[in-house]
C-alpha cells in the first residue's frame, strides 16, 4: 500500500474521496483510516507504525478545527507527509494549523478541502520512484492542456 489516507473524523470522509479518486485514477494503492490526534493519539502512532510495516510511503492527513493530525502524523514518521485542512465555519485555523508546523516536522499543505490536490501531490511524489506514475502524470498534464484549449475554442466560436 502505498498511501494511508488519515481523516480526524468521518466527518471529512467528503474531502477524502476527492482524493481517493484521484489515487484510484492513478492505480495508486491506498487505505483510509479514522484517528484523532486529540482523541485517540495512541491509536494514531499505531496506524501509522503498522503503515510504515506494510510499505506505506506517503501519508496524507485531513482535519479540521485545530487540526493537529498532520502535525502528530509528521512527528511520528520520516515519510512525507500531506496536510489537508478541512473546512468549516472558520476554516482557516485549519489551514494555519498545518502549514505553521514547527522546525523539523514539515508537512506538505494543500488548500482548504484539496484533497484532489493531496491525491495529485502524492502520486507526484511517489513518480519520483516509479516512472509508471510518472508517465501517468505526464499525460494527466497533457490531458488537462487539451481541455483548456477545447475550452478556449468553445468561448471563441470554434476558432
Amino acid at each position: 500500500m502505498d498511501v494511508t489516507i488519515l481523516l480526524g473524523s468521518s466527518s471529512d470522509m467528503p474531502v477524502a474521496e476527492k482524493c481517493t479518486k484521484i489515487l484510484e485514477h492513478f492505480d495508486v494503492s491506498y487505505q483510509l483510516r479514522v484517528a484523532s490526534a486529540h482523541r485517540s493519539p495512541v491509536f494514531v502512532e499505531e496506524i501509522v507504525r503498522k503503515a510504515e510495516t506494510d510499505g506505506c510511503q506517503v501519508f496524507v492527513a485531513m482535519a479540521g478545527l485545530a487540526a493537529a493530525l498532520p502535525g502528530a502524523v509528521a512527528a511520528l514518521t520520516t515519510k512525507p507527509v500531506i496536510g489537508v485542512p478541512c473546512g468549516g465555519r472558520v476554516p482557516f485555523d485549519s489551514l494555519l494549523s498545518i502549514a505553521q508546523l514547527p522546525p523539523g516536522v514539515p508537512a506538505a499543505t494543500v488548500g482548504v478541502d484539496r484533497g484532489d490536490n493531496a491525491g495529485y501531490l502524492a502520486t507526484q511524489i511517489l513518480a519520483l520512484g516509479n516512472e509508471t506514475y510518472a508517465a501517468a502524470l505526464k499525460q494527466n498534464k497533457l490531458d488537462q492542456i487539451e481541455r483548456v484549449k477545447a475550452q478556449d475554442r468553445d468561448v471563441n466560436g470554434g476558432q
